[in-house]
């Protein structure tokens, strides 16, 4: 059994896999040492890996200390792909971790892996299994906070999922400004990568994907929780070696 930990900006999400199978999920709002060490009673943990987007708290490694190995992902990591990436120092882990995935998932096949989470990722990894690189733009939470923080009327609402084309208030406009630009701007990064590349196959992951699944294309595979899938892919990979 391994034990996968996503530290991302929002949640951290720790899951346990009987070899593939997740057998445990759960979220939380930071990394709970409780939770942890409740998990290495219940389960018969044999190595554990940590992907995080945030700088991880002092004394982590205690908790696996002579219990198990413990994989602290970087662009320095083992790996089941190539990374081709001019600042690999400077790629976030995440984006690591789901493109692993995507290409255990998809082999041989031009990937586009989107991320909807605080920010929107655009992961692009060829049929040979190279990772090229991607983009990163705002995130709903963010273009919501943006337009409230630096505008002195502009209130700050929360996301919907079903917005209109054309808002009648100004709640409602900034609801499709936002949501409806974010599923324009998906469409126009998606064709841009169809023009280029041929059998192209689209992942979309993260928190925030409910959003915007039912309005996109539906040649496009929702894949949930899927940095947890690729870092539990990286740790069986470095179990072998």
């Amino acid at each position: 059994m391994r034990l996968a930990i996503d530290v991302g900006n929002t949640l951290v999400k720790i899951a346990v896999f009987k070899q593939d199978e997740r057998i445990f999920f759960n979220k939380y709002e930071d990394l709970n040492s409780e939770a942890i060490e409740g998990l290495f009673r219940q389960y018969n943990i044999q190595s554990a890996i940590i992907g995080s987007v945030r700088n991880l708290p002092a004394g982590l490694a205690e908790h696996f200390h002579n219990r198990v190995p413990l994989t602290i992902l970087s662009h320095q990591t083992p790996l089941p792909i190539v990374i081709n990436y001019q600042t690999p120092a400077t790629l976030g882990v995440d984006r690591i971790a789901a493109v692993v995935a995507a290409n255990n998932m998809y082999p041989e096949k031009n990937l586009l892996v989107i991320e909807a989470g605080t920010c929107i990722t655009y992961d692009f990894i060829n049929a040979e299994g190279v990772y090229l690189g991607g983009s990163i733009s705002p995130g709903i939470g963010l273009r919501f906070s943006a337009l409230h923080n630096f505008t002195d009327k502009l209130p700050l609402i929360e996301p919907v999922k079903d917005v209109a084309l054309t808002g009648t208030t100004t709640e409602t406009s900034i609801q499709s400004g936002v949501i409806n630009g974010l599923i324009a701007e998906i469409q126009g990064i998606i064709s841009m990568y169809e023009s280029n590349y041929d059998n192209l196959t689209i992942i979309l992951s993260g928190g925030n994907l409910d959003y915007f699944d039912k309005n996109l294309k539906n040649n496009i595979f929702a894949v949930p929780n899927i940095v947890l899938t690729g870092l539990n892919i990286i740790q069986a990979f470095n179990d072998k070696n």
